[in-house]
């Protein structure tokens, strides 16, 4: 076929040109530039937990609760998706040692294990559900918070293109510039959620029924329950996903195999923490009743404790945590689509890097424009209940990946961070992205449909596309 004639210059691509090498595809020089290597154990740390908290920790809880009802299996659930969350964790900190110098993190992994056909597809459904959706999602929340505070008379596109404009223009002056924002905003995130937790604990008064039956499953075990369990599971798994887009950026960090590792377990080891002390305070001021009849528990917690003032500051959170979400992404995703086009599968002008930051502005923009894009044409709603379906196939699939690197020995060092536990614990990975999928597949299968299909729409236009770059170079 034409794309396996193609796949010796894609894979070229990994390692570079050198001196008296062709430049693949006819790029130019400065189309294959490398962004400049800046960013330390801190920002790795901060991008790691700002790609995994946004708005969903004030408001899941709740999601939980809909599902399992009693103190003791929600927060069951939270504890096994966070353990679920530290085994990939420990996976990906083990392929980024092995990968270190990976432009676009995850899309390598898949490229290297597997084919350039599927980092293709994932960079395909990265751009059209599951990164560019979620900005759209959020950055909607994050306009509706913004005119309850201000009480700006703007409608929401306005307010939507705006910021993810100005985000954008921000990250095109570099990955460092990108960094101290998303530091700076993910340093407010977590000061807003431990007052949250503090004030739900010195000022909250428990309810009877609280905590004192967490040791009790409430139900009797049964298909039933099960079958409740998985579907809290799909809420849990979208709150806990993200720390994937960190390895995006691993060819901006100054020494990806230390950093970008240790980055991965501190920071997923800090959001499980944050994420079961929310649900704590939410179950000892609300309970498990009213945990399950509201859909926003942290401002239900704040006005019981403080009143409408505390409702207001829950508000002005919220707006800070949905802003840190979305610079996180808009400095993380486009180095997937800069990858792409360094690979030949993308438009050469995306892989360009601009300037003295190195930015590749081209790929940054296209990210932005994508996001406002389908924020203002109210489909956001639809894409984003894609996004688990689509980002737990190629989580298992990235988890897999690790078994196939293993035996291969690709990027072997004595330094090299191995993830404790494996195969047993990388084999369970996998196993729950799977068993995440078929819930979720289960809770919507209409959708769920919908963004498979999606999925695999990309395999005909990577091969047409590599037949075209063939016979045009």
């Amino acid at each position: 076929m034409a794309g396996e004639r193609f796949l010796p210059s894609l894979r070229s691509r990994s390692c570079g040109t050198t001196a008296g090498q062709a430049t693949p595809l006819g790029m130019t020089e400065l189309e294959t530039s490398k962004p400049r290597r800046q960013l330390g154990l801190f920002d790795a740390t901060m991008i790691v937990m700002g790609g995994i908290v946004g708005a969903g920790i004030f408001a899941n809880p709740s999601e939980v609760a809909h599902r399992v009802h009693t103190p003791f299996l929600i927060l069951g659930v939270w504890v096994v998706g966070g353990l679920i969350a530290m085994c990939g964790a420990f996976i990906w900190a083990e392929l980024a040692t092995r990968l270190p110098a990976a432009e676009g993190g995850q899309y390598v992994y898949l490229r290297e294990a597997y084919h350039p056909a599927l980092a293709f597809m994932y960079g395909w459904g990265l751009l059209l559900i599951t990164q560019t959706g979620g900005m759209a999602a959020v950055a909607v929340i994050f306009a509706s918070y913004f005119r309850a505070l201000t009480g700006a008379n703007w409608n929401n596109g306005a307010i939507v293109a705006i910021a993810l404009l100005t985000l954008t223009g921000v990250n095109c002056f570099g990955a460092r510039v990108g960094s101290n924002v998303q530091n700076a905003l993910m340093l407010l995130k977590i000061g807003a959620i431990a007052a949250l937790v503090i004030i739900g604990f010195a000022f909250g008064q428990p309810v009877a029924a609280g905590l004192r039956s967490a040791s009790l499953l409430g139900q009797p075990a049964s298909f039933g329950l099960l079958k409740s369990i998985g579907a809290a599971m799909v809420p849990i798994a979208f709150a806990y996903g993200g720390w994937q887009t960190a390895t995006f950026v691993a060819g901006e960090m100054r020494d990806a195999r230390r950093d970008l590792s240790r980055g991965l377990v501190i920071g997923v080891g800090g959001v499980v923490v944050l994420y079961l002390a929310v649900n704590l305070a939410c179950l000892r001021v609300l309970g498990p009743g009213r945990l399950d009849a509201t859909t926003t528990p942290a401002s239900d917690l704040m006005r019981i404790a403080l009143g409408e003032r505390g409702a207001q500051w829950i508000a002005l959170a919220i707006t800070i945590s949905t802003l840190g979400f979305l610079s996180q992404s808009m400095l993380t995703a486009p180095r997937v689509y800069y990858a792409m086009a360094r690979d030949g599968l993308f438009f050469n002008s995306v892989g360009k890097v601009f300037g003295r930051w190195g930015a590749p502005v081209v790929a940054i923009v296209l990210q932005g424009l994508a996001a406002i894009v389908i924020a203002c044409s109210g489909t956001y709603g639809e894409i984003l209940n894609f996004e688990v379906t689509v980002d737990f196939i190629f989580f298992g699939m990235t988890a897999a990946a690790l078994f196939i690197l293993r035996r291969r020995n690709i990027g072997l060092a004595r330094n090299i961070y191995r993830a404790p536990g494996h195969p047993f614990t990388t084999a369970l990975f996998v196993l729950s992205c799977a068993g995440i999928v078929v819930s979720a597949v289960i809770a919507s299968p209409r959708n769920s449909a919908i963004a498979l299909c999606i999925m695999l729409a990309a395999l005909p236009v990577y091969y047409l596309w590599i037949r075209f770059r063939r016979t045009h170079s």
